[in-house]
């Protein structure tokens, strides 16, 4: 029996949701989300390639001849606000206590890419928890309101970058696309979509000029019918003082809908805050072109083996078992049969980039066993694994820095619907609060876990020099982010 009223199931359909899938989210909030079934830690020579020398320039050169004949996009999530960035500095207008960071930055402000704007609001008399202030604030820079694409990441003066303009740095050296264009779709906040449109109506002009190629900029919001329903501690609908259900965002998984809108052949997506300034970016841009370059290679395979399995006699059947088992790490059966080797085969396929685990937060490369009994390599995050599976989370000897590459057509050429390999099983949720009461907060799939969950899955081994998130305002003052 439906727990919605009629006026329930009018906001629900105004929201673009069915009532099934808000029956479908009460019952997840009251039943929870199983734990990942992992099987083992994925491993170099088990789950990770390792590139050597050759085989990295190949796989470059390989991306290079591709993308001369097809349609590249850049996909960058850029929507979340920057409040966790500084959220030392928001405990420190609190409290008054000076926290490691609010030190760290009170004693370089001056390396800071915002020196100078921050610079109209202070003197040299004025006192720490003004300075803070004038960091995050509304009569300062606010930027303890904006999301990281609009905060300027690298650089000084006038030649200061923000983090959304290195991406368009960035991807000029690796995103062009035959037609000579540099397409990269953001996903942005509603609130913040004019400023980043006014951002890049400022850039695009120079930045085509220096780099030689045409701009071609997009930017999508969070789809409202995405959203999911809050629910009460005792997981029945959580309702406003007027009596209205409450939707919230359902998180960074929500965004493969978006993703599923953009029409290419290759997809990178990485995030907005890992990007490091340009005289650092030598060895980001050789492993996209590397990632982008396995892909290809093992993109083609698929196909070939696709296009000779009707008439495949059984050493061909056997190879393409091995090719299954070794190269894709699929397993769980001794011998796939043709509908089985069907659909393993022709699904989208994402290359990921992973890093050594140096004890980074965040998620990593794991087998894990789906409901299908077949084991398959998965990013799985921390908050997805029992407690009694945590030696195996453990003994992870790497972790996911969001740098992947999807393929995302088919061997006719036409697009897949993303939507139809997600893992609806997996998702999270969490305690917030609502004008001071307690409620429960539902996030879908994440983008890179339960939402890419049925595509086919590569490992590959990246440096650490590619990985320079900025997840608290200090990280602005380590080497990826500083000038030369």
């Amino acid at each position: 029996m439906t727990v919605f009223s009629q006026r329930d199931i009018e906001q629900i359909m105004r929201h673009g949701l069915s009532v099934a899938d808000a029956e479908k989210q009460m019952a997840d909030f009251a039943r929870g989300f199983p734990y990942a079934n992992i099987v083992a830690p994925a491993s170099v020579g088990d789950g990770i390639v390792q590139l050597d020398d050759a085989a990295r320039r190949v796989a470059a050169d390989t991306y290079d001849a591709y993308r001369q004949n097809h349609k590249i996009v850049k996909f960058v999530p850029a929507s979340g606000a920057a409040t966790r960035m500084f959220k030392d500095l928001f405990e420190f207008l609190s409290s008054g206590d000076r926290n490691p960071v609010v030190e760290k930055v009170l004693q370089n402000i001056d390396k800071f890419a915002f020196y100078d704007d921050l610079k109209k609001f202070i003197s040299a008399s004025t006192m720490a928890h003004d300075i803070i202030a004038a960091i995050i604030g509304v009569d300062g820079l606010n930027y303890g309101n904006c999301p990281k694409g609009l905060i300027k990441f690298h650089g000084a003066g006038a030649r200061a970058r923000t983090a959304a303009a290195e991406h368009l740095a960035e991807g000029a050296e690796y995103a062009v696309s035959s037609d000579n264009s540099v397409r990269i779709h953001f996903t942005v906040s509603p609130e913040h979509r004019t400023a980043f449109e006014s951002l890049f109506a400022k850039l695009v002009d120079e930045y085509s000029a220096r780099y030689g190629v045409a701009y071609d900029i997009t930017m999508s919001e969070q789809m409202a019918k995405t959203d999911t329903i809050a629910a009460a501690p005792d997981n029945t609908p959580f309702r406003t003082d007027d009596g209205s259900l409450l939707f919230r965002p359902a998180g960074h998984g929500a965004l493969i809908e978006n993703l599923n809108n953009i029409d290419a052949d290759i997809i990178f997506v990485k995030n907005i805050d890992n990007v490091c300034a340009e005289h650092v970016r030598s060895d980001t841009i050789e492993y996209k072109r590397a990632l982008a370059g396995v892909l290809v290679q093992v993109q083609a395979k698929i196909f070939d083996y696709i296009s000779r399995l009707d008439d495949a006699d059984d050493a061909v059947r056997n190879e393409i078992r091995e090719f299954i088992s070794n190269t894709l790490c699929v397993r769980g059966a001794s011998d796939f049969d043709t509908a089985q080797i069907r659909k393993i085969l022709n699904r989208p396929t994402r290359v990921c980039g992973v890093v050594r685990n140096t004890g980074a937060p965040g998620g990593g490369p794991f087998m894990v066993r789906g409901a299908d009994g077949l084991i398959s390599p998965q990013i799985v995050e921390s908050s997805q694994i029992a407690p009694d599976a945590r030696d195996i989370m453990d003994a992870a000897s790497h972790f996911n820095p969001v740098d992947l590459v999807c393929a995302v057509r088919n061997i006719n050429g036409d697009k897949f619907d993303l939507t139809k390999f997600i893992d609806e099983n997996t998702g999270f949720i969490s305690d917030k609060s609502k004008n001071g009461r307690p409620l429960r907060a539902m996030e879908k799939p994440g983008l890179w876990n339960g939402a890419m969950a049925n595509w086919n899955t590569i490992f590959v081994e990246v440096p650490p020099t590619t990985f320079s998130p900025v997840k608290v305002v200090s990280d602005l003052l380590t080497l990826p982010h500083q000038q030369a």
